[in-house]
């Protein structure tokens, strides 16, 4: 039945498949398909090639054109490839017709990252949103996923033959599929819902301390930052989406104490039922307080990712929060210096650290630091900052709170002492006071 997931994680040979069209040129294919090949890596799968074609749009009926589509069953019949996996969700029409002529397994980019988000599953609350997107993802797909569902209906229908009062008039056996299914949705929904109410007792018996989610996309290092200001032992790995399921820490700051959770990292095409499944972790968002937008600045693309978490996060309705802008991998930043005697305009590869940390507070015209969890860089400085931030809240929602907060100086102090030693960054400017 879950036939269209790799559900294990053994590695498997991998061939991707990219377009390229008036809105999406060869260099966005390119990094989509960079994308899509680290998604496969982290499901368990090796590429081996990838193909790109140039259309004006996806063919409705083979995504690609019929050439390209004989150029693939060649390749993959020649190498022995076990899956062909392309980087759009398609339709259950375009699935059946190319899985009919490659005769290998076919993914997309939906598909794929809903099996990551199965095998990252740990707690319950997890593995029922996950399941709960698979089904919405399978239900219109089953003319091709169809290989007799085992019987899910108990009580009379039970027998041998699991059919007796289940089967209609006339009822094809895709059909009781389609009513298990949609029972077993229902079930999830549920089940959801219970998981929801309870989730939103606990926000509320978090008393009145102030909550600050950390929200980016995904893999920018969330979780590593989490571990690092709240001390604690959060999972976190070179993957994507090493995180599923919200965790909430008290943490500390001189003397103000605060709520930091870590919410699911976001992606491009990120599929709709899954953001609608995992509805009560990203609500997390919507009730913090303050956004920290956690930022890879060592990644090529991300001022596109920025765009994307902002995008998403405006569809959730955090987008008009107070945030502030973190951007980590300082350390593993790199960049090209312009030849002297190249008169054309920079180009983003030529850009020092140095300058980008000079423009882009005013560019991105939200509060921001440059920083590095892993090695550990700026973390003080970030804390002064989280400080002030929270404070900031805290002040104007307990105006009369007795709350005794202390100098600035003395909240330097306290946060340098409460960081590990820090190295300065070889690109860092020297006056910290840029940051």
């Amino acid at each position: 039945m879950k036939e269209f997931v790799i559900s294990e994680a053994q590695e498997e040979t991998a061939v991707l498949v990219g377009l390229i069209t008036q809105a999406q040129d060869e260099r966005k294919t390119a990094e989509y398909l960079d994308e899509l090949a680290f998604l496969a890596e982290t499901a368990g799968a090796r590429v081996v090639e990838r193909f790109t074609q140039r259309l004006e749009q996806p063919n409705s009926v083979t995504y690609v054109g019929k050439g390209k589509l004989e150029e693939l069953r060649l390749y993959a019949e020649e190498h022995e490839v076990g899956m062909v996996i392309f980087d759009d969700e398609l339709s259950a029409k375009q699935i059946r017709v190319i899985e009919g002529a490659l005769k290998i397994k076919i993914l997309d980019r939906t598909s794929l990252i809903l099996d990551i988000f199965a095998m990252r599953a740990r707690t319950a609350h997890a593995k029922v949103q996950v399941e709960l997107a698979q089904y919405k993802y399978m239900l219109p797909r089953l003319t091709r996923l169809w290989t007799h569902l085992e019987r899910q209906g108990g009580g009379s229908g039970s027998g041998k033959g699991g059919s007796v009062g289940l089967r209609g008039p006339g009822e094809t056996q895709l059909e009781m599929d389609r009513r298990i299914i949609l029972g077993r949705m229902a079930l999830l929904k549920s089940q959801l819902a219970d998981i929801d109410r309870q989730k939103s007792t606990q926000r509320k018996n978090r008393g009145r301390l102030i909550r600050v989610a950390l929200v980016g996309y995904t893999n920018v290092g969330k979780s590593t930052l989490m571990n690092l200001l709240a001390k604690s032992d959060v999972f976190a790995e070179n993957k994507l989406f090493a995180t599923l399921d919200t965790t909430v820490r008290k943490v500390t700051i001189a003397n103000l104490p605060f709520l930091l959770s870590d919410t699911v990292g976001f992606i491009r095409k990120l599929p709709t039922d899954l953001v609608e499944s995992f509805k009560s972790t990203l609500d997390e968002v919507r009730e913090a307080d303050l956004l920290v937008h956690v930022v890879d600045i060592s990644h090529p693309n991300f001022e596109e990712q920025i765009e994307i978490v902002d995008r998403t996060l405006a569809e959730l309705g955090g987008g008009e929060k107070p945030q502030l802008v973190v951007f980590n991998k300082v350390d593993a930043y790199s960049w090209k210096p312009k030849d002297p005697d190249d008169l054309t305009p920079a180009a983003k590869e030529n850009i020092s650290l140095a300058e980008l940390m000079k423009t882009w507070p005013a560019r991105i015209g939200r509060e921001c630091i440059f920083i590095s969890a892993r090695e550990k860089l700026h973390i003080a400085e970030l804390k002064q900052l989280l400080y002030a931030k929270v404070k900031e809240l805290h002040v104007q929602r307990f105006p009369y709170n007795d709350f005794l907060y202390p100098s600035e100086e003395e909240v330097a102090q306290m946060c340098a002492a409460d960081t590990p030693d820090e190295n300065p960054s070889p690109e860092a400017p020297k006056d910290d006071d840029s940051l």
